[in-house]
């Protein structure tokens, strides 16, 4: 179990201390009105504040019902997912490392909320031509590979074994 809390808070303290340093950086040096463009255009670096979750879902909820469910609920399934990492010794490998990343992205996200009165703080968007994404930021790139490496990682891993086993 020390083992597994280690690797949890390595894990927590990494995307809470990329994610940070990361929107440091983005609020001193870019603003609100004006894109800045990189890689012909298929990055565009501009803040955004985001009352809602992702894609901002929920942001024309009233304040009240929003900081219920967006900060203290997020908190609540934080805490628990947390917990779960250390309580539960699962099998699959990839269980505690992406579901830390996912806590890790939502820690720092629910930082911003609670620091900024409500919103977080994104700036990073992608795309080519008119596809392009929503606009994010660090923590939401790792909350994306947390899920990613729990959903893929047992296919890698199971592949990788047939290919050893064979």
């Amino acid at each position: 179990m020390l083992k597994r809390l280690v690797l949890i808070v390595a894990i927590l303290v990494s995307c809470v201390g990329c994610d940070q340093a990361a929107k440091s950086v983005a609020k001193k040096y870019l603003s609100e009105t004006q894109a800045v463009s990189l890689v012909g255009g298929s990055v565009r670096l501009q803040i955004a504040k985001n009352y809602g979750a992702f894609l901002s879902l929920g942001a024309s909820l009233s304040q009240s019902t929003r900081t219920a469910l967006l900060s203290a609920g997020v908190a609540a399934v934080l805490l628990a997912i947390f917990v779960y990492c250390l309580v539960v010794a699962p099998s699959n490998p990839f269980v505690v490392p992406s579901l830390a990343m996912i806590v890790g992205g939502g820690v720092s996200n629910l930082i911003d909320r609670l620091y900024y009165g409500g919103y977080v703080l994104d700036f990073l968007n992608v795309g080519i031509g008119p596809v392009r994404t929503g606009i994010f930021n660090v923590a939401d790139m790792f909350i994306m590979a947390g899920v990613l490496l729990l959903v893929f990682g047992p296919m890698v891993l199971a592949r990788r074994q047939a290919s050893v086993g064979s």
